[in-house]
């Protein structure tokens, strides 16, 4: 009888693990729906004073920031601009120095911010992590170029920014609506129009979906074109990325010296610390000189 019931499991295993396992359905990420972990419910809370401006149609004044000593980057922060533009493209400063220095004044008048030195994963990370609401990318040339920086700027769904840690997490711990759920609504995306080939796809580059301004690059410009501003070529590629800026409802940013002498343009670039700091102590010179 034994034996017999040995036989029987026996036979009943080799059946069972000739049984063809049911295969799952193909998952397909295209499909998933997105869940309402992140959702806002009402209207959505704008906290970054710079976005508050864009979309009042304001003035936004950026200051440059070439040092890297978290006092005079606080003083800028503090002096009346809209945000900083720390340079990461022409400066050899890390991620860890720009962190030390938001993390100093986290609660500046101006909202932080930096010029990337280019579109990637990482630097956006790094940018975003150390505390940034305001990103600036240079050199873009292609509609996918610009798609990328807006993608990696902003979280899931729209984006696909990782959630990540860095202090952001603290400095916007209290922001209204909880900074994970606002985030993408909050931080500003600026691309730079610089080359001959990103005036050649302007079009295409200002229909992407997030783009908060357009700037056009007037030293890059000239650089790439080989004419001065007045010239007509040169004055052709800005009337082409205008129209295009203009066509699309996007904010145009220029030098700060465009502000007096063009119109259309409300989003601008300030002078670095090095020359406020400079002109401060030539003016305070020059008061104190004895006459």
């Amino acid at each position: 009888m034994k034996s017999i019931l040995k036989q029987v499991v026996a036979v009943s295993m080799l059946s069972a693990l000739a049984m063809p396992v049911m295969a799952q359905d193909a998952f397909k990420a295209a499909d998933f729906e997105y869940g309402p972990r992140d959702v806002v419910e009402g209207e959505m809370p704008i906290w970054n004073t710079a976005k508050q401006k864009i979309l009042a149609g304001d003035d936004l004044v950026g200051v440059t920031i070439e040092a890297t000593d978290p006092r005079t980057y606080c003083a800028a922060a503090n002096a009346g601009y809209d945000f900083t533009w720390v340079e990461m493209q022409h400066q050899a400063t890390s991620w860890e120095s720009v962190a030390r220095m938001y993390a100093s004044c986290p609660k500046a008048t101006a909202a932080h911010g930096a010029r990337l030195p280019y579109v990637d994963e990482h630097q956006v990370q790094q940018a975003l992590d150390s505390g940034a609401t305001v990103l600036v990318f240079p050199t873009i040339d292609t509609e996918e170029e610009a798609r990328m920086a807006v993608q990696w700027s902003k979280f899931p769904p729209f984006g696909l920014h990782s959630q990540g840690g860095g202090q952001r997490w603290g400095m916007y711990a209290d922001v209204p609506g909880g900074y994970r759920p606002t985030a993408n609504a909050n931080t500003v995306v600026i691309l730079m129009i610089e080359t001959l080939e990103g005036v050649e796809n302007i079009d295409a580059i200002a229909k992407v979906e997030g783009i908060d301004a357009l700037f056009i690059a007037s030293g890059d410009l000239g650089n790439f074109s080989g004419y001065k501003q007045g010239e007509p070529q040169y004055e052709d590629l800005v009337d082409r990325i205008t129209a295009a800026a203009n066509a699309n409802d996007i904010p145009l940013c220029g030098p700060l010296a465009w502000r007096a002498d063009r119109e259309g343009f409300s989003c601008f670039q300030a002078g670095s610390e090095a020359s406020l700091i400079r002109r401060g102590f030539a003016s305070e010179a020059e008061a104190t000189a004895r006459k």
